[in-house]
C-alpha cells in the first residue's frame, strides 16, 4: 500500500512542508523562494509546482494540516457538558494536536510580520477564538476568564519562553500542560475537588 502513487504523491508533500518549513525558519519566509526550496530537495522547480505553486500555498497546505486535528477537537469539544472535566480534556488533547504542530508555531512567532498579511493566520486566529470560547464561561468573574484563557496561552508561549530550561521538550510539554490545567482549575473553583461546593 505505500507504494502506491497516491502514497508517493503524500511522501513528497510532506518532503516539500518540511523542508520549506525549515529554510522558513532559517532564513525567513520573505526570503525564502521556490527555487531554494526546490534545491534543497534536489527537485526541478517543474517538480515543486505539480504539488505547490506559490510558498503560500505550502504554508497554507501546512495550516489545513495543523486545523484538520484542531477542527476535530472544536467539534468533540462542542458535544461535551462545560464541565472542568470536559475543559481540562480538551487542553490535554490539545497538548497532544501542538506537539506535532510546533515547527509551525515557531515559524509563526519568526515571521509574525510576514504572518499578518497571509490567510493562514486568519483561520488560525478563528479557531484558537473557538476554543477560548469552549474553555471559558463567559458568566465567571473576569479573573477566571483570563485564567481559562491564559491556558492556551500556556501551552503556546512555553515552548518558547522555556526554550533555554534544562530540560528535555517532554518535560518542558509535561509541565505547561500541568499548569494549563491548574489555571482552568482555578478558574472554576465550585468544581474543583474538595470544595465545599463542588457536585
Amino acid at each position: 500500500m505505500g507504494n502506491t502513487p497516491q502514497a508517493r504523491r503524500g511522501d513528497t508533500r510532506q518532503r516539500i512542508q518540511d523542508v520549506a518549513l525549515e529554510l522558513f525558519a532559517e532564513q525567513g519566509y520573505e526570503k525564502t523562494s521556490l527555487r531554494e526550496i526546490a534545491e534543497r530537495l534536489e527537485v526541478t522547480k517543474a517538480a515543486l509546482y505539480y504539488h505547490f505553486k506559490t510558498k503560500e500555498d505550502i504554508l497554507i497546505s501546512l495550516f489545513q494540516d495543523l486545523a484538520r486535528p484542531l477542527d476535530e477537537l472544536l467539534a468533540w469539544g462542542r458535544q461535551q457538558p462545560r464541565t472542568l472535566e470536559t475543559k481540562q480534556e480538551l487542553m490535554r488533547r490539545y497538548s497532544v494536536a501542538l506537539e506535532s504542530a510546533l515547527p509551525l508555531f515557531r515559524f509563526m512567532q519568526q515571521n509574525q510580520a510576514a504572518m499578518s498579511h497571509l490567510r493562514p493566520g486568519e483561520t488560525l486566529k478563528d479557531r484558537m477564538i473557538a476554543l477560548s470560547d469552549l474553555l471559558r464561561d463567559p458568566s465567571a468573574p473576569l479573573t477566571d476568564q483570563v485564567r481559562s484563557l491564559s491556558a492556551i496561552f500556556v501551552m503556546h508561549t512555553s515552548q518558547f519562553a522555556m526554550q533555554h530550561l534544562d530540560a528535555d521538550p517532554e518535560e518542558k510539554q509535561k509541565a505547561a500542560l500541568e499548569v494549563a490545567l491548574d489555571l482552568l482549575a482555578q478558574a472554576h473553583p465550585q468544581e474543583r475537588p474538595g470544595t465545599p461546593d463542588a457536585a
